[in-house]
C-alpha cells in the first residue's frame, strides 16, 4: 500500500472492516482476552491468496512484539528452534531449562536457538521483571496480548510467526511447555538426524485421536457452538511436538483463515488438516508423568510434570552416566 492513501480508499475500507466486524458479531465467537481492536488499513494490507481464492483474514493475528530477538538467527541458521510456552511466574523453570537441555551450546556444530513465549500480563512489576531477564539472556519473546490459558493458542501462534518471520531457514522447531523434560540426545540424533536431509511438511509428536468434552466442568470443555463436530482431527499433545521450519509459515497463514480455538494443540490440528499434513505418532513423545529411572528416561523424548528441582536432578545425573548400560 503506498504511504499516501486518499480519503475515498480510507473509508472504502472502513466500510469494509465495519461489514466484516457487523458479521462477525452475529456468529458465536470465542472469547479471546487481550485481543487489540484491528487497525481497517492494516487488515487490507493483509490480503493473503490461497490457490486462485483471495480472501482476507477472519483470524488476523493483529499483536506487536513488546520483546523480541529479531536478530537470533543472523549469525548462523539453527538446525532447532525450541519454542517453550511458559508464564511471568516461571522463572526457575526457564532457568532450570537454560541450565540443562535448553542449553544452546550442548551441542557443537548444531546450532540450537531456545525461546521462551510470553503474553503480556496485568501485573507491570512480572512484566518489568520479564524485560530485565530478557536483557540478561535474550531468549524472551513478547507479544500484546494477555497472558492466560484461554491465550495458549496465540502464544503458539506468535511463536509459528516469529520462525516465518525471524529464522525461516531453520531445519526443524519445537514447540514445548516449561514442565517438560526433553531427552535432546535422542531428539537430535536419533529422530531428526543432522546429517540426513531435512524434511519438509513433517509434524510428529504423541498423536491424539479424540471428540469435544461437553463438561462445563473440565479444562478441556468445548463448547458446541464454538465446535460443533464431534471427533477433532488427528492433533499432536501441546506439550511436545517437532515439526519441519516450512511448516510454521504454513500453520500461521492457515490461521489467519481459521477460527480460533483455546485448546491450542486441537487448534494445530485443525491447521495441520487444512493443510492436508498428517502428523507421524512418536511413542518417544510421553506426555504424562513418568518416575526417573536412568534406562526409562533414555528410551524417551519428553516426560512432563518436571519441577525445575527434577529438572537439574535428571539431567546431571544422565549426563554424568553416559558411559553405563541400561
Amino acid at each position: 500500500m503506498a504511504s499516501k492513501v486518499s480519503c475515498l480508499y480510507v473509508l472504502t475500507v472502513v466500510c469494509w472492516a465495519s461489514a466484516l466486524w457487523y458479521l462477525s458479531i452475529t456468529r458465536p465467537t470465542s472469547s479471546y482476552t487481550g485481543h487489540r481492536q484491528v487497525n481497517s488499513i492494516s487488515i487490507a494490507r493483509k490480503n493473503v491468496s490461497f490457490g486462485n481464492i483471495r480472501t482476507r483474514p477472519i483470524n488476523p493475528h493483529s499483536f506487536d512484539f513488546l520483546i523480541n530477538e529479531p536478530n537470533k538467527c543472523e549469525k548462523n541458521i539453527p538446525f532447532l528452534v525450541i519454542l517453550i510456552s511458559t508464564t511471568h511466574k516461571e522463572f526457575d523453570a526457564r532457568q532450570a531449562i537454560r541450565e540443562t537441555w535448553g542449553d544452546e551450546n550442548n551441542f557443537k556444530g548444531i546450532k540450537i536457538a531456545t525461546l521462551f513465549l510470553l503474553g503480556k500480563n496485568a501485573d507491570p512489576v512480572l512484566n518489568q521483571m520479564v524485560e530485565q531477564e530478557s536483557q540478561i539472556f535474550h531468549d524472551i519473546i513478547v507479544e500484546d496480548f494477555i497472558d492466560s490459558y484461554h491465550n495458549l493458542t496465540l502464544k503458539t501462534l506468535m511463536g509459528m510467526r516469529w520462525v516465518a518471520t525471524f529464522c525461516s531457514k531453520a531445519k526443524y522447531v519445537m514447540k514445548t511447555d516449561s514442565d517438560i523434560f526433553v531427552n535432546m540426545d535422542n531428539l537430535i540424533y536419533k529422530l531428526l538426524k543432522p546429517n540426513t536431509k531435512p524434511r519438509r511438511r513433517y509434524f510428529t509428536g504423541y498423536v491424539i485421536n479424540g471428540g469435544p468434552i461437553r463438561d462445563v466442568r473440565s479444562k478441556w470443555y468445548m463448547p458446541r457452538d464454538l465446535y460443533p463436530d464431534s471427533n477433532y482431527p488427528p492433533f499432536c499433545s501441546g506439550t511436545g511436538y517437532i515439526f519441519s521450519a516450512d511448516v510454521a509459515e504454513l500453520i500461521y497463514k492457515t490461521s489467519l483463515h481459521t477460527r480460533l480455538l483455546h485448546l491450542e494443540d486441537v487448534y494445530v490440528g485443525l491447521c495441520l488438516r487444512k493443510l492436508g499434513i498428517h502428523p507421524f505418532q512418536n511413542s518417544g513423545f510421553n506426555h504424562w508423568k513418568m518416575a526417573y529411572s536412568l534406562c526409562r528416561y533414555r528410551r524417551v523424548i519428553t516426560v512432563h510434570q518436571i519441577t525445575p528441582e527434577e529438572m537439574h536432578r535428571i539431567w546431571n545425573d544422565m549426563s554424568s552416566k553416559k558411559h553405563l548400560r541400561c
